[in-house]
């Protein structure tokens, strides 16, 4: 059936080739992430919205109202790059945030590069999009104009600007050293002067003295009645409760601050107005492509949980501050001449205190304790075997081969031995073995094809874990409040937008997935999908 899916998408690309208008061809392809921005959460807060930000997509493009990624790799790196790629983990590379690297024996980020220093950054890492395998659908706009069109990207993350930005655009993001904005010598090797003269301005210093209040009244909140929120972890020197003062804060805490606030999203837009006039974008006869990947949603949510009134609250801002976006993009231009298309990177679960208030099973798990307590287990499963598990990554663990081989052990009978303990162990639903996943041995359910789709042959672990329902599962489970990464429904579930000339409006309820939205780009403008792309159907309604 797959094969049968992925064919009729080729004979749908070729056709979207051979029916291209003789029209100009769109003048911007404006890709917008939300970081942790759950399917539900903008039908609960629509009434509440402006009429130029969320609801312009909503009632104007294409509403996909059931959309849920098909992989269970639901973290930030790695859904970027599903929306940049198309492609499952395997094709594109990215298979997690981080994970161990066997050869060096050390865990690596996903954006690694000691060869690229920061540029506009001190104190920070190389970093570069060397580890993504595919091409991106920016990658495939520049290829296709013969080099003419531009690709560009910029976040609140690095990782969330780097993956869009691909291997042929520009990537940028607002530094949590400076408060202004960085890139990598990937890139440039010096900031452009539009660039430094933006820092300049330090604009992050005028969130000091107003700090983040709420915009409305508290009473009339969907969340109002939580708003004491006994579940946060609050971070950054922030007060507890609204409002969150930044008065007293030094500048260094003042950039730490203002991720868990509304403004990094305004700060992030402020610069993509400012790239979009300096750069020209849509101004030279060909197809740009701008990448916004909106990070606030994502720090509120993990400090907060997606209940509280900070998540509602900065849900509001941000409406604000695509409304403002869209007009801008509008009057320079004109929406008649972009595809726009709207997504988020994962979802998230509650926070798992309030989830056990509500009478479910749910705890945290993770970290030091339970790397410790695996190694016990296949020490007493192999004779006083010792420090067996070399790294775990959530959701994967690797195995010290090296110390397997010294035991004269075989690794598929470890692997197994491995899968079967953590079967037995609280808040683990399912461990798969690598040997297994390499073979596709794991069954064809929704849960293990989402398992399969996000497995790497080199990168991923030798046994895949996948927690309970509502359990917490990070290297560090106490850090924040909620978490997500998991293949079940409140991480999958994000929703996709899409307004694009010629498009009618309506609300598509049938089952959609991020990974369509790159080839559906592809076929609006008649150009081939990245390299890797699953070709998954385009969305539907084009």
């Amino acid at each position: 059936m797959k094969n049968l899916l992925r064919a009729l998408a080729l004979l749908v690309f070729v056709g979207a080739a051979q029916a291209a208008p003789s029209s100009p061809p769109p003048k911007l392809v404006l890709q917008i992430t939300v970081d942790q921005l759950r399917g539900d959460l903008l039908p609960r807060y629509r009434g509440r919205f402006g009429k130029g930000g969320f609801n312009l997509l909503m009632d104007r493009g294409l509403n996909y109202a059931n959309a849920h990624y098909e992989t269970a790799n639901t973290v930030t790196c790695a859904g970027h790059a599903v929306l940049a790629t198309g492609a499952d983990v395997a094709q594109h590379g990215i298979a997690g945030n981080n994970w161990f690297e066997r050869d060096t024996g050390k865990e690596v980020y996903c954006v690694d590069d000691d060869r690229y220093p920061p540029v506009g950054e001190p104190g920070k890492k190389g970093l570069s999009p060397a580890k993504l395998t595919s091409s991106t659908i920016g990658d495939e706009i520049v290829i296709a104009s013969g080099h003419r069109g531009r690709a560009f990207a910029i976040a609140g993350k690095d990782r969330s600007s780097i993956v869009p930005g691909g291997h042929l655009g520009k990537s940028f993001w607002m530094s949590d050293v400076t408060g202004g904005v960085a890139t990598s010598k990937y890139y440039y090797d010096t900031l452009p002067d539009w660039v430094t003269a933006w820092n300049e301005r330090k604009q992050f210093t005028t969130y000091r003295q107003g700090g983040w209040n709420l915009m409305h009244p508290l009473n009339t909140y969907v969340n109002a009645q939580s708003s004491a929120n006994p579940y946060a972890h609050v971070k950054a020197k922030m007060t507890r409760g609204f409002p969150h003062t930044l008065t007293d804060l030094s500048d260094p805490d003042l950039v730490r601050a203002l991720r868990f606030t509304p403004f990094l999203d305004e700060l992030t837009a402020d610069f993509a107005r400012e790239l979009i006039t300096k750069e020209k974008l849509g101004s030279n006869g060909v197809t740009d492509y701008l990448a916004i990947s909106f990070s606030a949603t994502d720090y509120v949510g993990h400090s907060f949980g997606p209940n509280s009134v900070e998540s509602e609250d900065n849900l509001l801002y941000l409406d604000a501050t695509l409304a403002k976006l869209f007009a801008f993009v509008d009057k320079t231009i004109g929406l008649r001449n972009t595809i726009i298309v709207l997504c988020a990177d994962h979802g998230a679960d509650d926070v798992p205190e309030e989830r056990k208030a509500e009478g479910y099973d749910a705890e945290r798990i993770g970290g030091q304790k339970f790397h410790a307590r695996l190694n016990e287990l296949l020490k007493d499963r192999f004779n006083g075997a010792d420090g067996l598990v070399a790294s775990v990554v959530p959701p994967n663990v690797y195995l010290d081969r090296a110390k397997i081989a010294a035991a004269h052990l075989d690794a598929a009978v470890v692997e197994a031995a491995l899968a079967d303990a953590l079967r037995s162990e609280p808040g683990i639903a399912f461990a798969f073995t690598r040997s297994d996943l390499l073979a596709g041995r794991i069954g064809h359910t929704a849960l293990s094809d989402r398992v399969q789709r996000a497995f790497h042959p080199t990168r991923s672990g030798d046994v895949v874990v996948i927690q309970a329902q509502f359990w917490y599962f990070d290297e560090a489970p106490d850090y924040y409040a909620t978490m997500h990464g998991s293949p079940y429904s409140y991480d999958t579930y994000v929703p996709i937008l899409l307004l694009a000339p010629g498009l009618k409006a309506q609300t598509v309820r049938t089952p959609t997935a991020p990974a369509q939205i790159a080839p559906t780009i592809a076929a609006l403008l008649g150009i081939r999908p990245p390299s890797g792309c699953a070709c998954d159907p385009p969305l539907p309604g084009l």
